[in-house]
């Protein structure tokens, strides 16, 4: 087994550099990695890890190294590896194993890797190396202590796993913790897509009909954020309480079909396979913009939309133009992927900030109960998840209030 495989080990200077910026605005991290670097709570473990190669998550790695673990890494996007940040955790003793362009091919075989390196905890985002271990290496997969989950494409696959009676060690679904959504999911997402879009289209924001598909924490955050561009928002959702929720915060509610119509700027972030389809692409205005915030490029239909073209060509590094047979232009971004992650840098470091956090106690957490967890998707210990909300606070220089004993005393009884 190769120690790496990265793009250019020479980059490496690059990235740490880049590392070292992300250090110095992920604060919560910085105090846990001092935590780890004196008691060593992961000594003698194996984590292995698919995530994407950013200097955020080079972070969280070196401070899994500081905590004593031995790490593999491979990436959850072929196309959001930061090359440079690759060398430089190559450099610094991580397996690491990710090339940005990676062909499917490659993109299994780097996961395979990772799965064969026999890891006691697993971190996943999107459900790629824990989906592998348990239908490609059993034997392997029923060793592992436990995973933790990045994002709600894994947690989803993660839980039809533990639905089918098929999971074999727990998982945390660190996604679901209330920090996470409300950080990571929302304000970091929502940013980081509409930064995707600009960088890649250059397209002005404000005037335009932007159609946001899926209103839960991602797609909320797109929609505060294209609406504070000067957008009209439009939000398509299948679920009533949600739709409701987009509605009551003011955005006009359409079914797709309504909405292919009239919308400038699309942008998909529910989960599910081909929410925006050949029918749909067949409705929209010429020059209209397609984009995806979820996790895989299966929520806009690319087969339709090759098969209603009568060619198409790369117009930049992120921008593919299809010619539909009456003449009209669609605009494919990032080839369906992740939009925030392969035309921008993805989330602010500030924001990963309290994601890993979660991340790193969730595995120190796996480690310590081991013998008390089911193979079953669990929730982020609440404990943890207000502990990093406080230490955020704390780094942003804000102070909580304290209740009273007699408010504390009041609480506590029925009585009034």
């Amino acid at each position: 087994m190769a120690s790496y495989i990265v793009k250019d080990i020479n980059l490496a200077e690059q990235g740490m550099r880049n590392i070292e910026w992300a250090m110095n605005h992920m604060p919560v991290l910085a105090l846990i990695r001092d935590r780890f670097s004196r008691d060593k709570p992961l000594k003698g473990i194996k984590i292995g890890a698919c995530m994407h190669i950013t200097k955020e998550t080079a972070v969280l790695m070196l401070t899994l190294k500081e905590a004593g673990a031995e790490i593999f890494l491979s990436a959850s996007n072929p196309l959001s590896t930061q090359d440079d940040v690759a060398a430089a955790l190559a450099k610094s003793g991580i397996h690491v194993y990710g090339k940005r362009g990676e062909s499917e091919e490659e993109y299994f075989k780097m996961i395979d890797i990772v799965a064969e390196s026999e890891p006691n905890i697993v971190i996943d985002d999107g459900g790629d190396l824990i989906v592998r271990l348990h239908e490609n290496h059993p034997d392997i997969a029923r060793k592992i202590i436990g995973g933790c989950e990045e994002t709600t494409t894994g947690v989803t696959r993660e839980k039809a796993l533990e639905k089918d009676g098929k999971l074999v060690f727990p998982v945390i679904a660190v996604n679901n913790a209330h920090t996470k959504r409300l950080m990571d999911n929302r304000y970091g997402t929502g940013q980081s897509t509409i930064q995707g879009i600009l960088n890649a289209a250059s397209v002005l924001i404000a005037g335009k009909n932007v159609v946001v598909v899926g209103y839960g924490y991602v797609g909320s955050g797109i929609a505060k954020r294209a609406r504070g561009m000067g957008a009209k928002v439009i939000i398509v959702e299948v679920d009533p309480i949600k739709a409701l929720s987009a509605a009551l915060d003011g955005y006009d509610i359409k079914t797709m079909s309504e909405a292919a119509e009239i919308g400038d700027i699309f942008i998909t972030a529910t989960g599910d396979i081909n929410v925006i389809r050949g029918e749909h692409i067949k409705k929209m205005k010429n020059g209209a913009i397609l984009a995806n915030s979820g996790h895989f490029n299966v929520e806009i239909s690319i087969e339709a939309l090759e098969e209603l073209s009568t060619s198409k060509r790369r117009i930049n590094e992120f921008v593919e133009e299809y010619v539909l047979r009456d003449g009209r232009r669609i605009y494919l971004l990032a080839e369906g992927r992740l939009v925030n992650l392969v035309a921008a840098g993805g989330h602010p470091s500030d924001v990963m900030d309290v994601s890993f956090a979660l991340q790193a106690l969730s595995v120190e957490y796996l480690i310590r109960n081991r013998s008390n967890l089911e193979n079953k998707v669990y929730e982020v210990p609440l404990e943890i998840d207000r502990e990093v909300a406080r230490l955020k606070l704390e780094a942003m220089g804000m102070k909580l209030e304290k209740l009273t004993e007699e408010q504390e005393r009041y609480l506590r009884s029925y009585k009034i």
